[in-house]
């Protein structure tokens, strides 16, 4: 067999040097933005939500699969130290430090029910209820009462809910 030499092996290698130094050079750029708008959104959170006492968002939806379950016994647990989003109405939600925090904490996959608690100089918790919801609804209830317990731990004391959205409420 006769090999034939591959003329473009060299253009390749040209392109892939450039390309390769701007990766190198973006990547580096990109992580510290990240950290930046992370970091930032904590600030924020501590900063305006802190001083009225809150230290949760709460994220649940109109499902028939927990909403009643979260309504009658999350929600009053959670009192004034919450911010409450409900996703069903997400077509309501104004551009608010809560919508922030949900969009970057939330992610795409069983976010609903959420529960993210931001705790000071400590990593942000971040509680995803959907699948223990699931096991309740079919006889398995372990799972959501762990994981409910383990929540409330951290959440430790609170005192009313703020829900956002709701008529004569303001968005913070």
């Amino acid at each position: 067999m006769i090999k034939h030499a591959d003329n473009r092996s060299w253009w390749n290698q040209a392109l892939l040097v450039p390309l390769v130094l701007v990766a190198l050079l973006l990547l580096p750029l990109m992580a510290i933005g990240y950290g930046l708008w992370h970091f930032g959104l904590l600030a924020s959170i501590w900063t305006f939500w802190r001083a009225k006492g809150r230290k949760v968002l709460f994220v649940y939806s109109d499902s028939p699969n927990w909403q009643e379950y979260v309504e009658q016994n999350i929600l009053p647990r959670l009192e004034d130290s919450a911010v409450i989003l409900n996703w069903s109405h997400r077509a309501k939600w104004s551009h608010s430090l809560a919508v922030l925090a949900f969009q970057h904490w939330g992610g795409t996959e069983d976010f609903n029910p959420l529960g993210v608690i931001f705790r000071p100089f400590k990593r942000t918790k971040v509680f995803r209820f959907h699948q223990s919801f699931l096991d309740f609804k079919h006889g398995r209830p372990a799972d959501l009462k762990k994981l409910e317990a383990e929540f409330f731990t951290l959440v430790g004391s609170a005192g009313g809910t703020y829900r956002l959205n709701e008529p004569g409420q303001t968005t913070t």
